[in-house]
């Protein structure tokens, strides 16, 4: 005798489908979990590391004030320092702080901080704007002012060291908000630390 068929009707195809629902839910649930943890065991490191460089800049500036911007010509001497932080290639754009311990004329002492914005303009020739304070020193005492720098030059991404070495052109501005009302405008060239060691 013939094994009898099954018959398909409502029930049959409302009880499957609930069985397909219930496995599609579980896979769903374990699936992103699953999927979670397959890319924390198998994602690749970020290789963003610091990149830091310290720095001699040396040029011209122009001392003046607000009423009357460039008064003198003297000699701009400064040792700046920054680290860049979120790089990986030199096509990335990159963050982080500075310093720098500055003089013009040889007349004061300008102790500057801030914040720079690495600007890949090209691979092998950025432009680094950095802005931040300074603190004057001269005969009258501390006077404290606003700072704005523009680097242009190489600086790229080193892939075997976290110093970077830097050469170019920096433009620069120091604006003093105290009573003085010093303005230096500044054309310096940039060069690495490395070229007096």
């Amino acid at each position: 005798m013939p094994a009898p068929r099954s018959t398909f009707n409502a029930t049959s195809a409302k009880r499957r489908g609930g069985v397909v629902a219930s496995a599609l839910r579980a896979a769903a649930r374990f699936g992103g979990e699953g999927l979670l943890l397959a890319s924390v065991l198998y994602s690749t490191p970020a290789y963003a590391d610091p990149q830091g460089n310290v720095s001699i800049i040396t040029g011209l500036c122009g001392e003046g004030t607000r009423d009357e911007l460039w008064q003198s010509t003297c000699w701009y001497n400064a040792l700046h320092g920054d680290v860049i932080l979120g790089r990986d290639r030199n096509s990335d754009f990159g963050i982080g702080p500075y310093l720098d311990v500055g003089t013009a004329g040889f007349d004061d002492l300008r102790l500057g901080g801030g914040g720079s914005l690495h600007i890949p303009v090209h691979p092998y020739v950025p432009a680094v704007l950095s802005l931040g304070g300074y603190a004057r020193r001269f005969s009258d005492g501390w006077e404290p002012g606003l700072a704005g720098d523009l680097f242009i030059g190489s600086r790229s991404y080193n892939f075997h060291s976290a110093y970077v070495m830097t050469g170019g052109v920096s433009l620069g501005a120091r604006y003093g908000v105290g009573g003085s009302k010093e303005l230096t405008l500044i054309i310096a060239a940039q060069l690495d630390s490395s070229v007096i060691w």
